[in-house]
């Protein structure tokens, strides 16, 4: 069925995407000229990890993302902290940096399942197809930065929305992407500062890939959260970046 390529492109797109658009939140504390990054060790130990967010698994080990900034490239540079944070890297020149993949808990299957395939029609496959993928993926990044760099860092993504919003070219891993377009949208008001966004990617058969992110500044240190739902980006239903992550993710900074 046609779908099925579409389902494999966004697949793709899933692994190596990027794309966003955001809003700008309320400034709270800043991180001030005299502000301390935290070092890698104490990093570590602030981000989210197994056990801290009820109903999703927190994998720290990396291995399905970018080694460095050297495997994220975008074809602007103004665009790049779009592309960092999207790659779960610091969207800025930070002093530490560490991410993980957050993977919701697998859902109960649908009454689908249960039936023989000869049973079931097109709509049925494809709707099992798209329930078995239907959780949310969320790359959560944390990077720390001295002086008033953290500030700087945060406008530099807030200034890249406006002038990148008729989107951009990446490669993630050495895979070629289009960021097709970039929309402002709600953010969750946590931290110091917090913008949020949506981006849209080009996929095969004339699909639209659609992914939300979320960047906030926590006085000297800054949180990225890249959110993916492959299910529903192929059958264009709403999702957003996971409220339980972000406020797990806080709780661990204050």
């Amino acid at each position: 069925m046609k779908r099925s390529s579409g389902v494999r492109a966004a697949a793709t797109v899933v692994v190596s995407a990027l794309s966003l658009a955001l809003v700008t939140g309320c400034g709270g504390d800043s991180g001030g000229s005299d502000a301390k990054a935290l070092s890698a060790a104490e990093l570590k130990k602030s981000i989210i990890a197994q056990g801290d967010v009820e109903g999703y698994k927190v994998d720290a080990s990396g291995k399905q993302l970018p080694k460095s900034k050297d495997q994220v490239k975008s074809g602007e540079e103004k665009c790049a902290p779009l592309a960092y944070a999207m790659g779960g890297q610091a969207p800025g020149e930070a002093a530490s940096e560490t991410s993980v993949m957050v993977t919701q808990d697998k859902k109960k299957p649908t009454d689908t399942a249960s039936k023989s395939l000869e049973d079931l029609s097109e709509s049925d496959i494809e709707d099992s197809i798209t329930s078995a993928m239907d959780m949310t993926l969320t790359v959560v990044g944390l990077s720390s930065y001295d002086g008033d760099s953290a500030e700087k860092t945060f406008k530099s993504v807030s200034d890249a929305v406006q002038s990148c919003s008729g989107g951009f070219p990446v490669t993630m891993q050495g895979t070629d992407q289009k960021v097709t377009g970039i929309a402002a949208e709600k953010a969750s008001g946590s931290g110091d500062e917090s913008v949020g966004f949506t981006a849209k990617s080009d996929a095969e058969d004339g699909d639209v890939a659609t992914t939300h992110v979320e960047v906030v500044r926590h006085g000297s240190t800054i949180a990225t959260y890249y959110t993916m739902n492959l299910g529903l980006m192929i059958t264009d239903k709403p999702y957003d970046v996971p409220a339980a992550v972000i406020d797990a993710q806080t709780a661990k900074l204050k």
